[in-house]
């Protein structure tokens, strides 16, 4: 036997028994320190066997003398292992009881291929090829690293940092390392692995460094831990990102929802506060307190009134967007509570514009220097034009559909704009001759033609951020590759720089809203960005905003890998613990949402158990 063959056998001895220990140490059992010896009586060897195959071998001599002993357990043990369907080739018991270092070691590496590294699978590749193939992937970025083998490719220590540092930059500068200095980079290697990926140093620096050729299996060996220790967190990543990103949508559906009925209810209180002062204040029958009353009921039309119009539209266009969202994603329609629907806010808004006209036409009885037919005149052109204004705010309220039609719908309506305009004009001439003579109420209408120029103002500007709005969601429904997050985040920031609402940024709005995503180029790369998205897309509007970030980041989760996601993090329980979420890392706003959202249940110890399955199938309805 040459010195190579030699040096080989001692490293295999060493790194196996080592490997062995991790698997005995884990499981309470004391260390080997010689395979020959303490595989010996069959006992260690039995132990192994019920550790890796996660099963009992029954009764076996558990403090053997004579040697029909020691065969009875070895032959337990070797048994178990053909009948694993390991094939095992010229060893009996009596080569183990004796002690032949050879075929022990022979016996060990079949092991280690049946447990550690059969199962290792690479793009179709699997046990030596894949693992191959996974640190060839991993290591190919990095141009000191070539790997070729499982022996001398490991030999200076760069191959074992790069694979670190691909995974975790946090825990090694791979750029400072001194790339000549084989022994440091290998020491450097080893002790990150033990200290921080819990990965057993089972080789020793010179077995790498001072061999010219290493031992191909005890190599093998000490990389398959790297690949299963990597392969368990990059899942583990996955799943918490899935149900974080899930729960992040989850939680902003819900948190509108709730704004929604907030705001509904304060309004309906707001107006039916106002309805009551109104009817139990009463008129002393003076002029002087008549006008005033005429000056209160017209501020609030000026101040409180405007803001209700504002809320109420506002309140409209949240309902909106919230079941657009929803229908996006293939989620469950809204329905709010009884009495805070979008029919219940226009009922009693019409019953707000009836207690408006009776305490108009209060004021203006206590009020007789008017002139009837100068009333009657602003009135009829005021109300139609209101009747009108409501009728084209109702229509654009009732659009619905895909959004291609409801796109259609709305810029039908904008075409009739101009011609309310017009008729406006009439409106304010009526209301001039009032004026001039000293007319300041009306029993016939509760508009004056500011309010009316107010409404349309706000129907102009409602109808383009409706315009704006439903093709800004036709590019997010396009835009499969990206997570609903990313979407709301990346829609949320082009709204907030597009200052003028004109549904297009300027080059400064654009450098602005791509610094506070985290993206900052040079003034030169910033210029080209924006010469180019003009002459792609005559300006940088919502789509152009959103296919510039397409190319940045991309993720898409469905409700099978959800559903997964959740498997995995409950360990295929049909129920997920509280514990579970925190040892998945999911951040805890997400997991307090989660345990509010989820259907939950009693263990026999009365611990709360969250059965997300029933919650999945509730949202995904």
């Amino acid at each position: 036997m040459d010195s190579l063959e030699i040096r080989s056998r001692d490293v295999q001895e060493r790194t196996f028994c080592k490997w062995l220990n991790t698997k005995l140490e884990s499981n309470g059992y004391p260390a080997m320190t010689s395979l020959v010896k303490d595989l010996s009586d069959g006992v260690r060897l039995i132990q192994l066997m019920e550790i890796m195959g996660d099963v009992s071998l029954g009764r076996y001599n558990k403090i053997p003398r004579m040697r029909v002993q020691k065969a009875e357990n070895v032959n337990k043990a070797l048994e178990f292992i053909t009948s694993r369907g390991v094939k095992l080739t010229n060893i009996g018991p009596e080569d183990i009881i004796d002690g032949n270092l050879k075929l022990i070691l022979g016996m060990i590496w079949t092991l280690i291929l049946r447990f550690t590294i059969a199962d290792i699978s690479e793009e179709g590749l699997s046990a030596k090829e894949g693992l191959l193939l996974w640190c060839q992937r991993k290591t190919e970025p990095y141009k000191e690293v070539d790997v070729q083998d499982f022996s001398t490719s490991w030999s200076d220590g760069l191959a074992l940092c790069a694979l670190i540092h691909c995974h975790r930059p946090d825990l090694l500068d791979y750029g400072k390392l001194d790339k000549a200095d084989r022994h440091d980079n290998t020491r450097l290697a080893f002790q990150i692995a033990a200290d921080h990926l819990n990965i057993p140093q089972l080789l020793e620096v010179e077995d790498l460094c001072d061999s010219s050729h290493p031992d191909e299996r005890s190599v093998m060996t000490y990389i398959a831990s790297f690949f299963h220790a990597f392969s368990s967190m990059d899942q583990a990543e996955t799943v918490s990102r899935r149900v974080e990103k899930f729960a992040e949508l989850m939680q902003s559906v819900w948190v509108s929802k709730n704004d929604y009925e907030r705001r509904v209810r304060l309004l309906l209180s707001a107006w039916s506060k106002e309805q009551t002062s109104w009817m139990t204040t009463l008129f002393t029958g003076t002029y002087t307190e008549a006008r005033q009353r005429s000056v209160e009921f017209t501020t609030y039309k000026q101040t409180t009134k405007r803001t209700w119009v504002t809320e109420k539209q506002d309140i409209a266009t949240l309902f909106g967007n919230v079941q657009t969202k929803l229908k996006t994603y293939g989620l469950r329609e809204y329905v709010p509570p009884n009495g805070l629907s979008l029919l219940d806010v226009d009922d009693a808004w019409k019953k707000l514009l009836g207690s408006e006209a009776q305490r108009s036409r209060a004021i203006n009885a206590e009020i007789r220097q008017i002139k009837e037919n100068l009333r009657k005149k602003f009135a009829e052109v005021a109300n139609d034009f209101e009747q009108r204004l409501h009728a084209i705010s109702s229509e654009l309220t009732a659009i619905d559909g895909p959004l291609e039609v409801q796109q259609q719908m709305v810029q039908q309506i904008q075409t009739r704009l101009p011609a309310l305009s017009e008729t406006l004009k009439h409106v304010a001439d009526a209301e001039t001759e009032c004026n001039a003579a000293n007319i300041e109420e009306n029993d016939h209408t509760v508009f004056t033609c500011q309010d009316l120029e107010f409404e349309l103002e706000l129907l102009v500007q409602r109808i383009s951020k409706k315009i704006a709005f439903i093709d800004n969601q036709i590019v997010s429904r396009n835009m499969t590759n990206l997570t609903p997050a990313q979407l709301e985040q990346f829609e949320s920031t082009f709204r907030y720089f597009d200052k003028d609402e004109s549904n297009t940024l300027n080059q400064s709005e654009m450098t602005a809203a791509l610094a506070s995503l985290g993206i900052v180029y040079s003034d030169e790369d910033m210029d080209y960005i924006y010469e180019q998205l003009l002459h792609d897309y005559g300006a940088v509007t919502f789509e152009a905003f959103i296919n510039l970030l397409v190319e940045i980041t991309e993720d898409q989760t469905s409700p099978e890998q959800l559903r997964e996601a959740f498997r995995g993090i409950a360990s295929d329980k049909p129920f997920v613990t509280e514990l579970d979420l925190r040892i998945a890392h999911l951040p805890a706003p997400s997991i307090e949402f989660l345990r509010e959202a989820m259907p939950i249940t009693q263990s026999e110890a009365g611990e709360p158990e969250y059965d997300y399955e029933r919650w999945l199938d509730d949202v995904f309805a």
